[in-house]
């Protein structure tokens, strides 16, 4: 990939997967460090943040994917699967995210910024792997 003339679908595919890999990779050394300073709460809490954010960029995948795969006019297969499910999923995602960080802040008694990391996860892997891109185009 040169340009972002010839950045394609399977390019963005790849760029999520590695943002999940960096998440992945941030956590597993966070965790332990989180638990050490701030007790299993904090660590928890951390976790919980990471899941939420991990899963935003899992939905995004599939929401986008299944966005460009109707503006490819002529890769289109016969049988395109419906959008319904992918949306409905987004917004159950969402709530369950929702439902998810209010039975964590209401029954975990950590810090708040431990979750706050977890939460930034997602786009501080977005932010490096936008910046790996915009590096590649211009070597």
């Amino acid at each position: 990939m040169n340009s972002l003339a010839s950045y394609t679908d399977d390019d963005f595919r790849r760029t999520i997967w590695s943002a999940l890999r960096l998440v992945g990779v941030a956590v597993a050394v966070g965790l332990p460090l989180i638990w050490w300073k701030g007790g299993w709460e904090s660590a928890a809490l951390f976790a919980v943040g990471a899941v939420i954010s991990s899963s935003s960029l899992f939905e995004w995948l599939r929401l986008m994917s299944a966005v460009m795969i109707r503006m490819d006019t002529e890769q289109l297969p016969a049988p395109v699967k419906p959008l319904a499910p992918v949306l409905i999923g987004f917004f159950l995602r969402l709530a369950g995210a929702l439902v998810l960080l209010y039975v964590s802040l209401k029954f975990l008694h950590g810090s708040v910024y431990a979750l706050v990391a977890g939460l930034a996860l997602g786009v501080a892997a977005l932010s490096i792997e936008g910046l790996r891109l915009v590096k590649s185009w211009t070597t």
